[in-house]
């Protein structure tokens, strides 16, 4: 089959080329030196016989001329050979961003119903979550919002509502303005600010306001059936699925190849366009000509000046301007020549333009080279073609463009920050009250004559500093029957097994759950309306206080006793997700749900999740703390810190906690036993200055380290001097405590792989295949990446559960 369609392909080659012999350069396109210009139809057919690409269209232009235009090999070689036309239409992928998307944008933008410095979230409310309420159209736009290059393609999804929803529970991975990251999720963004701001969707929009008027006439999502024979096909792929090549799959033709787009219909703001390269010489010969071509104005002269200059932040080597790529490591297809102040976008099928407003000369490149089997490959191939055809100019003075004048503005884009409303200050937070306090000022109404267990220790306190064990106990119409303790017991101070006792002072039993059992009985339930369930928490999976919640709810929900969580904050904010899922066949006491180690949920959303999740069935009711944001650490709640167990005993501490704690089950001292637990690390055989000279060279971002030697009075060497290093957090916003753990692990394997023992860590990082990585001397930073699609599937199963904004 495969030799049959080189055989077809070979022959169709010849005929395409024979036929588009006559196309030659219009007349008057003297300012050319035709012999350079044919070193194209070298490259490209060399390139075709290597098997780069199947085929291609090529159109140069200089000015109103057409300069050269020619198509090459085949549009198709599976499943039968098809020449290569003039006239196909291509799936140009990311050049929907430029030709559809910015120009919609800036439309909206000439006629003031949309500003650069307008947050997204004025646009999109939900996006602005999690950090990314600052993030601006601009940002979008160049690239620098700080948002990651796509969302999981191995997540299938149908929807552009869905779509939408996903990119809103996105955590940023930069701060806005910092880095520039290539995003489609920036473009998919825009195009629904495109959709809410004109009310109408992207791709009509696009067609009423861009293609109809330019004379685009094979431009558009969509392309309609009476088109698809002139439509070069790319990939067999299933209509969600990526990637692309499974057997039997349909091949993609008219429909686009980029994944996320097809499962959001087909338009989004990134790709999905369709265009031939008669319609993008037009579209050329508009920038270039200031936004105008046959007394058509698209756009202002100043608007397309705005969009072809530099406007990312200074200080970044990358340079793009609104939309469009002047010079970055995508920049290839600018070639060797064309001078800085030329612009353009590629497009991952193959596609790309380029153009310079100071000679008029624009290069439209479209294959398909993904055709057949993904593994075509034209990044080099673009580039010496624009090289070419810049090297033919001989006279290019004559042709400087209309745009090129606006070019010479000055135009600084200085501004007063972002636009819209902003955020509320963190001087202007209101203290934040606990569950129980909110409770007590409803007057303890929905326990009023209710007989209750109530789930506790002592760190679980309201605002005045009573606990909440007192508090309920002189509640008026509240029975309070018995306690339940948890791992630590009721005064969260004990390392050992905790035992039921009675405690006299209060008249009352407390029933241990970190004991003979770790479930409540049923004795324990009996005559009992509901379980109070007050912890604190510190936002880390194998912390073992969600786990004891989830077994009281599941004796509960047997025993049709409701459950009542009096929730607190996450103290170390209900934003940061970080880790590995845990693995299937790892859930235990350390770990009851399938969530990476850092959870970023408090335990009133982590009961709404297991009992959803879990099909737990018991009638749960939160009681939600107050005036709680999901970006708030605890220092910035006004709440007072008691230790909720004998080895946490600081905010610090608990930061680390995820992945400092999630190693220590290694043969290392994490500090307990010490006056700094979760702060050191060490060992009697450890170089702790290796060790802290080894971290510090990573350059983690958020921490440094130092040579310390500490001597544990309890746990692990008890009584025996360790070395080891001492951990600053310099920036806790950028400290991943997950990733510092394996960076931790992987520095000890490396300095001491006979002493290190790490496997046994399997159960608290909960991840085999990360700690194979490790074995094998992986990059923990690549290890960390690794975790992205984990990260994000968390994300999106919790945002269903979340109660806080």
């Amino acid at each position: 089959m495969r030799v049959a369609a080189l055989c077809a392909t070979s022959l169709a080659l010849s005929a395409s080329l024979a036929s588009l012999a006559a196309v030659q350069p219009r007349p008057g396109a003297d300012a050319f030196d035709q012999a350079r210009l044919a070193g194209i139809d070298r490259l490209v057919t060399e390139a075709i016989a290597r098997r780069q690409l199947p085929g291609a269209v090529i159109f140069v232009g200089h000015g109103s001329r057409d300069v050269y235009r020619k198509a090459f090999g085949s549009r198709a070689v599976e499943p039968a050979a098809e020449p290569m036309t003039a006239d196909t239409i291509f799936d140009v992928a990311s050049l929907t961003k430029v030709v559809a998307t910015t120009t919609s944008v800036m439309i909206l933008v000439e006629e003031g119903r949309l500003r650069l410095a307008d947050r997204v979230a004025v646009h999109i409310p939900e996006f602005g979550r999690y950090g990314k309420q600052d993030v601006t159209i601009l940002q979008l736009l160049t690239h620098v919002s700080g948002l990651r290059p796509d969302l999981d393609l191995a997540l299938e999804f149908e929807g552009d509502d869905e779509a939408i929803r996903r990119a809103s529970e996105e955590v940023l991975v930069a701060a806005p303005g910092e880095r520039f990251i290539y995003s489609d999720i920036n473009f998919f963004l825009l195009g629904e600010i495109v959709r809410r701001v004109s009310g109408r969707p992207l791709d009509v929009f696009a067609q009423e306001r861009i293609f109809e008027p330019l004379g685009m006439r094979d431009t558009g999502f969509h392309p309609p059936e009476a088109r698809r024979a002139r439509i070069a096909p790319t990939e067999r792929c299933r209509p969600l699925a990526w990637p692309c090549g499974s057997p039997g799959a349909p091949m993609l033709r008219g429909i686009v190849h980029d994944p996320t787009a097809r499962r959001m219909g087909g338009v989004a703001g990134h790709a999905g366009l369709f265009s031939t390269a008669d319609d993008l010489a037009r579209f050329c010969r508009m920038l270039l000509r200031g936004g105008e071509l046959d007394g058509v104005r698209l756009l202002a002269p100043l608007t397309v000046a705005k969009m072809v200059r530099p406007a990312t932040p200074p200080g970044l080597r990358s340079r793009r301007g609104l939309g469009w790529d002047l010079d970055t490591l995508y920049s290839a297809n600018r070639g060797d020549l064309l001078p800085i102040g030329s612009f353009g976008h590629t497009g991952f099928t193959g596609t790309s333009l380029w153009m310079d407003p100071s000679t008029g000369l624009f290069v439209v490149f479209l294959s398909n080279r993904v055709h057949p089997d993904g593994k075509g490959d034209v990044t080099a191939l673009r580039g010496r073609v624009a090289t070419i055809a810049a090297a033919a100019l001989i006279s290019p003075s004559r042709q400087a463009t209309p745009l090129a004048a606006f070019q010479d503005a000055t135009m600084t884009g200085a501004d007063f920050g972002p636009s819209g409303s902003p955020p509320p200050s963190t001087a202007a937070r209101r203290p934040t009250l606990a569950g129980i306090d909110v409770l007590r000022a409803e007057q303890f109404e929905r326990l009023r004559g209710k007989r209750i267990a109530l789930l506790t220790h002592h760190a679980a306190r309201a605002a005045d500093g009573m606990t909440t064990l007192d508090v309920l106990r002189g509640a008026p119409g509240v029975t309070l029957v018995s306690v339940l303790a948890p791992e630590h017991g009721l005064p969260a101070t004990l390392d050992t097994d905790v035992s039921t006792m009675r405690d006299d002072r209060r008249g009352i039993t407390v029933y241990s759950l970190y004991g003979e059992t770790r479930r409540p009985t049923p004795a324990m339930l009996e005559g009992i309306d509901a379980v109070v369930i007050d912890l604190v928490d510190v936002g880390a999976r194998f912390y073992t206080y969600s786990t004891t919640m989830a077994y009281v709810m599941e004796e509960a929900a047997k025993a049709k006793v409701g459950i009542v969580v009096l929730d607190r904050p996450n103290p170390v904010n209900g934003i940061s997700v970080e880790g590995p899922l845990l693995d299937e066949g790892l859930t235990s006491f350390t770990g009851y749900f399938r969530m990476p180690a850092r959870h970023g949920l408090t335990l009133g959303e982590l009961a709404r999740l297991y009992n959803g999740e879990k099909s737990i069935g018991a009638n749960v009711t939160v009681v939600e703390a107050l005036h709680w944001e999901r970006d708030r650490w605890f220092d910035e709640t006004g709440l007072a810190w008691t230790n909720p167990s004998p080895a946490m005993r600081n905010l610090l501490q608990a930061t680390l906690y995820p992945g400092i704690g999630g190693i220590e089950w290694t043969n290392i001292s994490v500090g307990r036993g010490t006056e700094a637990p979760f702060e050191q690390v060490g060992a009697p055989w450890v170089d702790g200055v290796r060790l802290a000279e080894r971290l510090n060279a990573r350059r983690i971002p958020g921490i440094r380290f130092y040579p310390v030697r500490f001597t544990p009075e309890s746990s692990v060497y008890a009584r025996q001097e360790c070395s080891g290093v001492f951990m600053v957090v310099t920036d806790r916003d950028a400290l991943r405590p997950v990733r510092l753990g394996i960076e931790i692990a992987s520095a000890l394997l490396a300095l001491h792989p006979d002493r290190f023992e790490f496997r046994n860590t399997v159960t608290l990082l909960g991840s085999h295949a990360t700690l194979e990585r490790l074995r094998r001397g992986d990059d923990p930073a690549a290890i960390a990446e690794s975790w992205a699609v984990d990260e994000a599937q968390w994300r999106l199963l919790r945002s269903r559960y979340l109660l806080y904004r």
